[in-house]
């Protein structure tokens, strides 16, 4: 774990795998620490990785105000990490909630990002609209799965208002390709690295206008990667194409029997992929 100083004076941390020109990741969650991103599948076997753990989660410090957890002010965060590692352009991933950072860092530095890999991305930033009819049609494809009727019963309960406290955790299965021991214990660890102050406040009042951000985004020069995961609730196949049209230079690519984490799923599809695009 290294350690660098962000604009604000917040001490950051982040691990590195690798020689060369790294893929920089920022985590989801919103505000988990990097450790459930593993090592991506491997990808520091064929191409180097930085895993930045958020302020206010795993080696990184609280910050003095609580505002700076808000994702436009950690852009600055993404900025700083830049510096520190001398790179006059990064190249930047972000998975789920943590695409909000990555992508508002490209819309504010398009000049200093040259390829950004999108994986699994929220589409809260973008103002995207996933219906829950979208995500019933996904959540259809697992219904062979032994844990599908309780699982499906709570997502109904969710869309029609009535949800229950544990119901949340009921659906956890439909956001893993494979609910099985592995994917249990990584969702377990999810939970116990998450921030929740910080998660309350990342999206809060006064972040960057979902039109503003996709008027930048259809200027951005970067080569753009979208990876969806086949059974992904968050992002359907169908809303991530949509996504990818945001871009003027994108590829998508739909991971089949992937989840919310497709490099669990098939790590060396996930890597193979993702180098492929970083060559």
């Amino acid at each position: 774990m290294t350690l660098f100083e962000s604009a604000d004076g917040t001490r950051l941390a982040y691990r590195r795998a690798g020689d060369g020109h790294p893929l920089i990741c920022f985590p989801g969650g919103p505000m988990q620490s990097s450790v459930y991103l593993g090592d991506l599948g491997g990808l520091p076997a064929r191409h180097p990785l930085v895993l930045l753990d958020p302020r206010g989660t795993g080696g990184s410090a609280v910050p003095v105000d609580p505002a700076g957890y808000r994702c436009d002010r950690q852009v600055e965060d993404v900025e700083a990490l830049r510096l520190h590692l001398g790179l006059d352009r990064l190249d930047l991933a972000g998975h789920s909630a943590g695409a909000a950072v990555a992508l508002l860092y490209a819309a504010r530095h398009p000049d200093r990002v040259g390829r950004l890999v999108l994986i699994n991305p929220s589409p809260r930033v973008v103002g995207l609209e996933i219906t829950d009819l979208d995500r019933r049609r996904v959540a259809e494809l697992r219904r062979g799965e032994p844990w599908f009727p309780d699982a499906f019963a709570a997502f109904e309960r969710i869309w029609a208002g009535r949800a229950t406290a544990a119901d949340a955790e009921a659906i956890a299965p439909f956001t893993y390709g494979r609910w099985d021991a592995a994917g249990q214990a990584h969702h377990a660890l999810g939970t116990d690295q998450r921030n929740a102050e910080a998660a309350a406040v990342y999206y809060s009042a006064g972040a960057p206008d979902p039109h503003v951000v996709r008027a930048a985004l259809a200027r951005l020069p970067a080569r753009v990667l979208l990876v969806a995961g086949e059974y992904d609730v968050a992002l359907p196949p169908q809303r991530a194409a949509e996504y990818a049209g945001l871009f003027p230079a994108s590829e998508l690519a739909v991971q089949p029997g992937a989840g919310h984490f497709p490099w669990l799923d098939d790590p060396r599809r996930f890597v193979e992929t993702t180098v492929a695009f970083m060559s």
